[in-house]
């Protein structure tokens, strides 16, 4: 089986060497919000950003570029004022064209940083329970799929029935740095 790096040069698609990393801000809002329905399979997910993640919370967030300035992801993050221990994960996307190529991976690896250095031990996260994806990412990163009272099985993992808005379940997933 071929490396990344061979599977690269087979495909065309960049490698992670060639991806820039930079922190958001205001004006990349439209981009994301352009891309970000089709990022989720063409759920109707725009809602979830709305331009304040990118007004106020840009110092703990992060974006990666492709070489031609196209997007390859994003997280958007904040350190959490009620809980000094802990980071929070808002969103993290992948541009599909990407993917397996440890973008995501490099995403969250420089929240981690930015956690640690405001001495936060603890990430949590959310994301849809039905979204194996995720689910699989999230737990090759580290994270546990929080169980406890209150918590049911859906689509196979614990997760909280109507968590948010009352209709949308959501799978809560923590690590420790």
């Amino acid at each position: 089986m071929p490396d990344a790096t061979e599977a690269d040069e087979a495909t065309g698609a960049p490698g992670i060497d060639e991806i820039r990393f930079r922190r958001p801000t205001e004006a990349d809002y439209p981009a994301l919000v352009r891309v970000i329905d089709d990022w989720w399979g063409g759920r109707n997910v725009d809602f979830l950003l709305p331009r304040l993640w990118l007004q106020h919370f840009t110092g703990t967030s992060w974006l990666a570029e492709l070489a031609d300035g196209g997007l390859a992801g994003f997280l958007v993050g904040f350190h959490s004022p009620d809980q000094p221990n802990v980071a929070y994960c808002r969103l993290l996307g992948t541009n599909p064209n990407v993917r397996l190529r440890g973008v995501g991976r490099a995403l969250y690896e420089r929240f981690f940083d930015d956690a640690r250095r405001a001495d936060r031990h603890e990430i949590r996260a959310i994301t849809w329970p039905g979204n194996r994806t995720s689910i699989a990412f999230h737990r090759a990163m580290g994270f546990d799929v929080l169980a406890g009272p209150g918590s049911q099985n859906l689509y196979g993992v614990p997760a909280f029935a109507g968590y948010d808005f009352d209709r949308e379940d959501r799978a809560i997933l923590v690590r420790s740095i």
